[in-house]
Order: C-alpha cells, then structure tokens, then sequence
C-alpha cells in the first residue's frame, strides 16, 4: 500500500530546497482552492534562471497547489493567479494545460514538472512578445534616421563650383586695390595677382604709406579717364574667361 501522506512530504521538502524564496506556504483561503488542507504558491517569472535577477520582470505568475488525499495518484488541485502583468485569458489558458499535464503523469510526483513547464510557458508568452516590440521599437528607431541627400559631387561640378569661387576672390580683391590701378589704360594695367605679388596691396593697409613709394606708384601707372572703360563686372567677365581656359585643360587632364 502507497504511502501518500510521506510522499507528499518528501515532494515538499524538496520544492523548498530547490525554490527557495520562490516557494512558500499559504492560507487556504488565499488559494482560490475548495480545500482546507495545506496549500502553497510557487512565484514564477518568463525569466532564465543565469539572467540578471536584478532587472524588474515584465510578469509574474503564481502557480497555486494543493496534494489531495491520494496524490500522486490523482492530480493535484491547481490555480494560477497573475501577481503582475498576466492576462486573465492566459490564465485560463495555462490552468487547462497545467491540468492536462498533471492527468499525464499520475503515479509520480509531478509538481516540479508544472512548475517547468508553466516557466516555458511564460517565456513563448511574454518573452516573444517582448522581443517583438523591442524589434518594432528598433525598427521604428531606424526610420527615424534622416538621410542626408545632396548633389554628387563631380569633376564638373567642382571646377564650376571652383571658378564662382575664385572669382569672388577676385572681385574683393579688385575692391582692395587702388583706383589708380584701375583706372590706367590696359596695357599698363596690372592684374589682381601682379598687384599683390608687387606687395602694393600691403602697402596700402600699413597704418603709414611711404610717401616717395607713392609718388613712384602714380608715375608708373598712367591716370587717363579716357580710357576708363572696364567695372568690376568687367574684370570679373575677364577673369572667369581665363579660368574657363585654365578649367578646361585641368579637366582634360582628368580625363
């Protein structure tokens, strides 16, 4: 004749040396259980057990039992109840499961078997779904990621780019540069570059300009308003023909 009541005993002793702070003894009338005998409730989380037991659990399940007068030779009577976050539809659904498990292994102490299998349980349950939104949040993080989109620079957009460029420095650089030398005739003329090679542009932005210097400046350059005739915008027009020159043969060879 089976033993029930040392089997039950032994099966508890057990559950409480491999749960620990997870398995403990409650009142009847906490279990939810038609029953005034000794019941229990073991916490259980979607957790592995090498994982971080620091981090907060998204749920929390308590499996509730209690050993009928001929278990393990009947099923036991079970309840589950959501401490955080379980739905009441899952619960109906892993009570039915847990309940079909037990029919399964009559004959043999099976608590620790539930215990197992409501643990997986959990894990397809919550922890997919949990990867899931973390995969749609890392998604949603990816559109999110602005592009930037501009022109493709080129050897053609460059030299272009390249010549606007220059001969905006050209036209400042005409602006810095003495009436004198802009009102000579052209074949006196100096150009933007001659003139600051010469070290006149220098000359004019000292705090104090050589008198003599002067002088001979002015009988170098010839003051003919006659022959006035080019702006800036005719200097700029002149300079960006010599540069399309010069651009063409940079680009050829480029090529």
């Amino acid at each position: 004749m089976t033993d029930h009541v040392q089997e039950q005993e032994m099966e508890i002793e057990a559950l409480e040396a491999i749960l620990m702070d997870e398995f403990k003894e409650i009142h009847s009338g906490e279990s939810g259980l038609n029953t005034s005998n000794r019941c229990f409730q073991i916490t259980l989380s979607p957790q592995d057990d090498d994982a971080d037991q620091s981090t907060t659990t998204p749920v929390l399940l308590g499996l509730i039992f209690s050993h009928t007068e001929k278990y393990p030779d009947e099923s036991p009577l079970l309840n589950v109840k959501s401490i955080r976050g379980v739905h009441t539809s899952d619960l109906k659904i892993l009570k039915e499961k847990l309940e079909q498990e037990a029919s399964e292994n009559l004959g043999m102490a099976m608590i620790y078997t539930l215990v197992t299998s409501a643990k997986e349980w959990l894990s397809e349950k919550y922890c997919q779904d949990a990867d899931a939104d973390d995969l749609e949040e890392e998604e949603s993080t990816k559109d999110e990621v602005i592009v930037p989109h501009g022109e493709p620079v080129t050897v053609d957009t460059f030299l272009a780019w390249r010549e606007r460029f220059e001969a905006e420095l050209a036209l400042e650089r005409a602006k810095l540069m003495p009436e004198s030398a802009l009102t000579a005739p052209k074949e006196k003329r100096l150009a933007g570059r001659q003139w600051f090679e010469s070290g006149r542009a220098t000359a004019k932005g000292a705090a104090h300009v050589n008198e003599e210097s002067e002088e001979e400046d002015e009988e170098d350059i010839d003051f003919d308003d006659d022959n006035f005739e080019d702006d800036e915008e005719d200097m700029l027009e002149h300079y960006l023909a010599e540069k399309s020159d010069s651009s063409t043969h940079s680009l050829k060879r480029i090529a």
